[in-house]
C-alpha cells in the first residue's frame, strides 16, 4: 500500500448493519457487516496462505455487535455469529473500502462457483469447525 490511511470517524449504524467509515483524505466508505464478516482478515477465513482462504455463505444477515479499538492501527469487530478474530487495520478498511465493487462481485462468484449462497450457512462437520455452520473450519 502506498500510504498509510487514518480514519476521522468510525461510526455503527443503528441496525447495526454497516460499518460508516470516513478518512483523512476525504474518503468515506459504508461497509456492509456482511461484507466485512466474509472479508474478515482473520485465519479463520483467510487461512495461513491464499491457498487457504475460505469462501464463507450463509451471512447475509449478519451484524456486528462490537467495535473495539486496537491501538492506534486498527478495529475489532465483534459479530452476531460469533467471530470476532479478524483485526482490521486502517489500510485494509480503506482497501475494502476502495475496491467494494470488484471484491464484492468476486465474492458473488466465489460463492456460485462453489454452490454456495448468502442466504444459507454451509453445515460444519460434527467433529469439526465452531458449530455455527459458518463453514469457516
Amino acid at each position: 500500500m502506498s500510504e498509510e490511511r487514518w480514519p476521522t470517524e468510525i461510526r455503527l449504524s443503528a441496525d447495526k448493519r454497516v460499518l460508516n467509515v470516513a478518512f483523512d483524505d476525504g474518503g468515506r466508505f459504508a461497509l456492509p457487516a456482511e461484507y466485512l464478516r466474509v472479508s474478515s482478515p482473520s485465519a479463520e477465513v483467510q487461512g495461513h496462505s491464499p491457498a487457504e482462504r475460505k469462501v464463507i455463505g450463509g451471512k447475509s444477515a449478519v451484524a456486528i455487535l462490537a467495535v473495539q479499538p486496537v491501538g492506534n492501527y486498527a478495529v475489532k469487530l465483534g459479530f452476531d455469529d460469533m467471530h470476532d478474530t479478524g483485526i482490521f487495520g486502517w489500510g485494509y478498511l480503506y482497501e475494502l473500502g476502495r475496491e467494494y465493487g470488484s471484491r464484492w462481485q468476486t465474492y458473488l462468484a466465489e460463492l456460485a462457483e462453489r454452490g454456495l449462497d448468502r442466504e444459507t450457512a454451509r453445515t460444519a462437520p460434527a467433529k469439526a469447525g465452531c458449530g455455527t455452520g459458518c463453514g469457516c473450519h
